[in-house]
Protein backbone atom coordinates (compact mmCIF):
# COMPACT_ATOMS: atom_id res chain seq x y z
CA UNK A 1 0.00 0.00 0.00
CA UNK A 2 1.24 3.44 -0.90
CA UNK A 3 1.80 6.01 1.86
CA UNK A 4 -0.41 9.03 1.30
CA UNK A 5 1.02 12.49 1.80
CA UNK A 6 -1.40 14.84 3.53
CA UNK A 7 -1.40 18.54 4.31
CA UNK A 8 -3.05 20.29 7.25
CA UNK A 9 -6.11 22.45 6.57
CA UNK A 10 -8.40 24.58 8.72
CA UNK A 11 -11.29 22.64 10.29
CA UNK A 12 -13.79 24.39 8.02
CA UNK A 13 -14.22 21.38 5.76
CA UNK A 14 -17.25 19.30 6.54
CA UNK A 15 -16.42 16.21 4.54
CA UNK A 16 -18.30 13.49 6.31
CA UNK A 17 -19.67 10.73 4.12
CA UNK A 18 -23.35 10.52 4.95
CA UNK A 19 -26.33 8.60 3.58
CA UNK A 20 -29.22 10.74 2.39
CA UNK A 21 -32.66 10.27 3.87
CA UNK A 22 -35.98 12.02 3.53
CA UNK A 23 -37.59 12.17 6.95
CA UNK A 24 -41.36 11.80 6.99
CA UNK A 25 -43.45 13.28 9.80
CA UNK A 26 -47.07 14.13 10.52
CA UNK A 27 -48.06 17.78 10.69
CA UNK A 28 -50.53 18.81 13.39
CA UNK A 29 -53.39 18.59 10.88
CA UNK A 30 -52.36 15.02 9.92
CA UNK A 31 -50.86 15.90 6.54
CA UNK A 32 -47.46 14.44 5.69
CA UNK A 33 -44.32 16.55 5.82
CA UNK A 34 -40.98 15.54 4.31
CA UNK A 35 -37.49 17.02 4.59
CA UNK A 36 -34.05 15.77 3.53
CA UNK A 37 -31.69 14.99 6.40
CA UNK A 38 -28.17 13.65 5.95
CA UNK A 39 -27.00 13.57 9.55
CA UNK A 40 -28.09 9.95 9.99
CA UNK A 41 -26.24 6.99 11.48
CA UNK A 42 -26.82 4.02 13.79
CA UNK A 43 -25.51 2.97 17.15
CA UNK A 44 -25.85 -0.25 19.08
CA UNK A 45 -28.09 -0.50 22.10
CA UNK A 46 -28.40 -3.16 24.75
CA UNK A 47 -29.05 -6.63 23.36
CA UNK A 48 -29.19 -7.08 19.62
CA UNK A 49 -30.94 -3.82 18.84
CA UNK A 50 -29.79 -0.80 16.93
CA UNK A 51 -30.82 2.79 17.32
CA UNK A 52 -31.12 5.07 14.34
CA UNK A 53 -29.36 8.33 15.23
CA UNK A 54 -30.69 11.42 13.46
CA UNK A 55 -29.50 14.99 14.03
CA UNK A 56 -31.63 17.93 12.94
CA UNK A 57 -30.50 21.53 12.91
CA UNK A 58 -32.57 24.67 13.30
CA UNK A 59 -36.31 25.16 13.63
CA UNK A 60 -37.64 23.23 10.64
CA UNK A 61 -41.16 21.79 10.82
CA UNK A 62 -39.80 18.25 10.56
CA UNK A 63 -37.85 18.72 13.79
CA UNK A 64 -40.88 20.27 15.50
CA UNK A 65 -43.05 17.34 14.37
CA UNK A 66 -40.58 14.77 15.71
CA UNK A 67 -40.39 16.62 19.04
CA UNK A 68 -44.22 16.73 19.19
CA UNK A 69 -45.05 13.16 18.06
CA UNK A 70 -41.88 11.17 18.84
CA UNK A 71 -42.17 9.17 15.58
CA UNK A 72 -40.99 9.48 11.98
CA UNK A 73 -40.00 7.54 8.88
CA UNK A 74 -36.51 7.68 7.41
CA UNK A 75 -36.76 7.06 3.66
CA UNK A 76 -33.41 6.22 2.04
CA UNK A 77 -32.83 8.37 -1.04
CA UNK A 78 -31.78 6.51 -4.20
CA UNK A 79 -30.30 8.35 -7.17
CA UNK A 80 -33.64 8.40 -9.01
CA UNK A 81 -35.12 10.32 -6.04
CA UNK A 82 -32.69 13.27 -6.26
CA UNK A 83 -35.28 15.62 -7.84
CA UNK A 84 -37.64 14.86 -4.94
CA UNK A 85 -34.88 15.38 -2.36
CA UNK A 86 -33.92 18.72 -3.89
CA UNK A 87 -37.58 19.76 -4.05
CA UNK A 88 -38.21 18.94 -0.39
CA UNK A 89 -34.97 20.68 0.57
CA UNK A 90 -35.92 23.89 -1.20
CA UNK A 91 -39.46 24.16 0.22
CA UNK A 92 -40.53 24.98 3.75
CA UNK A 93 -43.60 23.55 5.46
CA UNK A 94 -44.42 26.98 6.84
CA UNK A 95 -45.11 28.06 3.23
CA UNK A 96 -47.78 25.38 2.72
CA UNK A 97 -48.04 21.83 1.41
CA UNK A 98 -45.12 20.49 -0.54
CA UNK A 99 -47.17 19.33 -3.51
CA UNK A 100 -45.48 21.03 -6.46
CA UNK A 101 -43.92 17.75 -7.62
CA UNK A 102 -45.58 14.35 -8.09
CA UNK A 103 -44.90 11.68 -5.46
CA UNK A 104 -46.96 9.06 -3.65
CA UNK A 105 -47.23 8.41 0.06
CA UNK A 106 -48.48 5.49 2.13
CA UNK A 107 -48.59 4.92 5.88
CA UNK A 108 -46.06 2.97 7.91
CA UNK A 109 -46.75 -0.69 8.58
CA UNK A 110 -46.07 -0.42 12.33
CA UNK A 111 -46.09 3.30 13.15
CA UNK A 112 -48.50 5.96 11.90
CA UNK A 113 -45.89 7.79 9.83
CA UNK A 114 -45.87 8.90 6.18
CA UNK A 115 -43.69 6.76 3.91
CA UNK A 116 -42.48 7.63 0.42
CA UNK A 117 -43.55 4.87 -1.97
CA UNK A 118 -40.42 5.37 -4.12
CA UNK A 119 -37.94 4.67 -1.31
CA UNK A 120 -36.18 1.30 -1.50
CA UNK A 121 -35.41 1.18 2.25
CA UNK A 122 -37.54 2.76 4.98
CA UNK A 123 -37.06 2.85 8.73
CA UNK A 124 -40.08 3.44 10.96
CA UNK A 125 -38.67 4.98 14.16
CA UNK A 126 -39.76 6.04 17.60
CA UNK A 127 -37.67 8.46 19.63
CA UNK A 128 -36.39 7.10 22.96
CA UNK A 129 -33.85 9.83 23.80
CA UNK A 130 -32.76 13.21 22.54
CA UNK A 131 -29.73 15.37 23.08
CA UNK A 132 -29.57 19.09 22.33
CA UNK A 133 -26.27 20.63 21.19
CA UNK A 134 -26.56 24.26 20.16
CA UNK A 135 -29.28 24.56 17.54
CA UNK A 136 -29.19 20.82 16.79
CA UNK A 137 -31.18 18.03 18.35
CA UNK A 138 -29.95 14.46 18.04
CA UNK A 139 -32.62 11.78 18.31
CA UNK A 140 -31.83 8.20 19.37
CA UNK A 141 -34.52 5.97 17.96
CA UNK A 142 -35.36 2.29 18.21
CA UNK A 143 -36.21 1.01 14.74
CA UNK A 144 -39.76 -0.37 14.98
CA UNK A 145 -39.92 -1.63 11.40
CA UNK A 146 -37.84 -1.78 8.24
CA UNK A 147 -39.42 -1.89 4.81
CA UNK A 148 -36.96 -3.05 2.16
CA UNK A 149 -37.07 -3.41 -1.61
CA UNK A 150 -38.20 -6.94 -2.50
CA UNK A 151 -35.22 -7.29 -4.88
CA UNK A 152 -32.89 -7.44 -1.86
CA UNK A 153 -32.06 -10.92 -0.65
CA UNK A 154 -30.15 -10.69 2.63
CA UNK A 155 -28.52 -13.74 4.21
CA UNK A 156 -27.67 -11.94 7.45
CA UNK A 157 -27.57 -8.51 9.12
CA UNK A 158 -24.56 -7.32 7.12
CA UNK A 159 -25.57 -8.78 3.76
CA UNK A 160 -27.20 -5.72 2.20
CA UNK A 161 -26.13 -5.01 -1.38
CA UNK A 162 -26.07 -1.21 -1.49
CA UNK A 163 -25.74 -1.28 -5.28
CA UNK A 164 -29.36 -2.51 -5.42
CA UNK A 165 -30.42 0.36 -3.14
CA UNK A 166 -28.39 2.85 -5.24
CA UNK A 167 -28.18 5.32 -2.32
CA UNK A 168 -27.28 8.97 -2.59
CA UNK A 169 -24.23 9.74 -0.49
CA UNK A 170 -23.79 13.32 0.67
CA UNK A 171 -20.60 15.14 1.64
CA UNK A 172 -21.45 18.67 0.61
CA UNK A 173 -22.31 17.37 -2.88
CA UNK A 174 -24.28 14.31 -4.03
CA UNK A 175 -22.45 11.09 -4.88
CA UNK A 176 -23.42 7.52 -5.72
CA UNK A 177 -21.84 4.11 -5.25
CA UNK A 178 -20.03 2.37 -8.05
CA UNK A 179 -19.72 -1.28 -7.10
CA UNK A 180 -19.66 -3.74 -4.22
CA UNK A 181 -16.07 -4.55 -3.30
CA UNK A 182 -16.52 -7.57 -1.02
CA UNK A 183 -17.26 -8.70 2.51
CA UNK A 184 -15.48 -8.45 5.85
CA UNK A 185 -12.52 -10.83 5.77
CA UNK A 186 -12.26 -10.99 1.96
CA UNK A 187 -9.05 -8.97 1.98
CA UNK A 188 -7.03 -10.75 4.67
Amino acid sequence: METIRRRPVDPIYSMCVQPSFIIGTNNEDGTPNFAPITWVSVTHEEGDGYLLVVSMFGTKMTKKNVLRTGIFSANLVSTDMLPLMDYFGSRHARDGRKDGIKYSVSRGQVLDVPVLDHSRWVYECEVSQKLDTGDSTTFFCPIRNIQMDERLVCKDTFDVDLTVLDPVIYSGKYHSLGKMLGSIGDFL
